[in-house]
């Protein structure tokens, strides 16, 4: 079910009991902070919070903050839902004959309705704002430490300077003052790319720091898709419904029409000032390092807006389950490159990109690592540090189980393989930023044609038969 519009999103929230409304004035200094992680370590709900300190404007936080809730987020209610559809375009073939072609008619027409469209007004500009400044939102800051106030659920749009080809990203922004802000592009993200091409042209870029919309709007933000793949398009494959776009009042972009805000202007690529440190999603302090100022040029809202966000920090919190629905949605896309994988999982407590557990159907000699090899080579999964392959007949979202399972199948000088490569930004173990050394552990059982010449040992199991007959006599056993 796509959604009109954020506030939308929200009253389904609040009358499913899954919102909270709260009327005591609170302080986006560290205070909502305090209340969100612990609303999300006890599985709690969302909250409007309707009386912010410093701002007209209410804020909502953890609406992205439990597995149904993201969810109900991206319009289903399991993000299973949206893998198999992937999972089933994946497997289109070309028709044989005129019966396979009308067959697959609706399919095909629904793709077609799925491109973003262009339209003269949204409810984004019912608000054009004459004097635009950061001061009139309840911009957080986060944590005790944190260089300031920062934006932390943006949706940064720009233009790539050689094609004009749409760019979606999410980057944490840094409020300086009323005009003036940090953009935080790391160096492996599109919009840093864009910037790179528009400082080589001696351009600046124009920028739109757009919040709100419909909740699958933020998700497309933070999705691993392709360079050549519109956000915008993935959205409307979410929502099955086409995103509206509406061009900005400063800059030549377009912005979704339904957003909350709109923040229009410009960063200049050459132009670098000092950013962080800030509490980031890996539980430390990012350090301070130089990046792009961006310029506000222009502000405009819907009547009424609703500030959304988010706080990221040592997990488990909010943002862990926008990790998770991209775990379980782009996991048919790894399978066609890997159909060996049987499943992933990408712990909350690894960030992301510290751990990842695979099992796989091994089939010859030395398969754990072409797999291992294989994952550093896929898009976002470079980044890796850890990779765990585990026999297909174990479940990888059972930590316990494959703990045990994993560190009972490995010799440690056997099985460890050592690789050098790209590493997340954040990372600050590696001996240098933005690269450094990655583990594969190699936790499937071994083979003879591996070297291995013992006979791998069989699991303990109870014979079914006595599993049956004590489960039928639970009761009389009144234990």
């Amino acid at each position: 079910m796509p959604y009109d519009h954020f506030q939308h999103f929200l009253s389904r929230l609040e009358s499913a009991g899954e919102l909270k409304r709260v009327k005591a004035e609170v302080d986006p200094k560290l205070e909502i902070t305090e209340i969100a992680d612990r609303l999300v370590r006890k599985g709690g709900p969302a909250v409007l919070f309707e009386k912010v300190k410093g701002s007209p404007f209410p804020v909502a936080i953890n609406t992205y903050g439990s597995m149904k809730r993201m969810a109900w987020a991206l319009g289903v209610e399991d993000v299973e839902e949206i893998a198999a559809q992937v999972q089933a375009l994946l497997q289109m073939k070309p028709p044989s004959g005129m019966l396979e072609k009308l067959k697959m008619l609706p399919t095909l027409l629904d793709m077609g309705s799925w491109a973003p469209k262009s339209v003269g007004s949204g409810i984004c500009q019912e608000v054009v704002v004459n004097e635009p400044s950061f001061d009139l939102l309840p911009i957080l800051q986060c944590w005790p430490k944190d260089a300031g106030r920062y934006i932390t659920l943006p949706m940064v749009f720009t233009k790539d300077p050689s094609t004009g080809n749409r760019n979606v990203g999410m980057y944490r922004i840094q409020v300086v003052d009323a005009r003036t802000a940090m953009m935080h592009w790391q160096i492996h993200k599109d919009g840093a790319r864009h910037a790179a091409e528009a400082k080589a042209k001696g351009r600046r870029i124009e920028v739109a720091i757009v919040l709100g919309g419909d909740p699958c709007l933020p998700y497309t933000a933070t999705a691993p898709l392709p360079p050549q793949v519109d956000e915008m398009l993935f959205a409307g494959f979410l929502r099955k419904k086409p995103v509206e776009l509406v061009r900005c009042k400063t800059v030549d972009l377009e912005v979704p029409a339904d957003a909350e805000f709109v923040l229009e202007g410009y960063v200049d690529p050459s132009e670098l000032k000092t950013e962080g440190p800030f509490g980031d999603h890996n539980g430390y302090y990012s350090a301070a390092d130089l990046y792009p100022v961006f310029h506000l040029t222009g502000m405009t809202h819907r009547r009424n807006p609703v500030y959304p966000t988010i706080v990221v920090g040592a997990p488990p919190k909010e943002d862990d389950y926008l990790g998770k629905a991209t775990e379980r949605i782009f996991l048919p896309l790894v399978r066609q490159v890997l159909p060996e994988i049987v499943d992933m999982n990408l712990p909350f407590e690894g960030v992301f990109h510290n751990l990842a557990i695979i099992s796989i159907k091994k089939r010859y000699p030395q398969h754990a690592r072409k797999v291992m090899s294989a994952v550093w080579g896929l898009g976002q999964l470079m980044f890796t540090k850890t990779v765990v392959i585990v026999d297909h007949d174990v479940n990888v979202h059972d930590l316990k189980e494959v703990a045990w399972k994993a560190f009972s199948a490995i010799d440690p000088k056997r099985d460890f393989m050592f690789a050098e490569g790209p590493v997340d930004s954040l990372d600050h173990a590696s001996p240098m930023p933005n690269w450094g050394s990655k583990v594969g552990i190699d936790a499937t059982r071994k083979l003879a044609s591996e070297g291995y010449t013992r006979e791998w040992p069989e699991e303990i199991a109870m014979d079914e038969t006595i599993r049956r007959r004590v489960s039928d006599r639970w009761k009389e056993f009144g234990l």
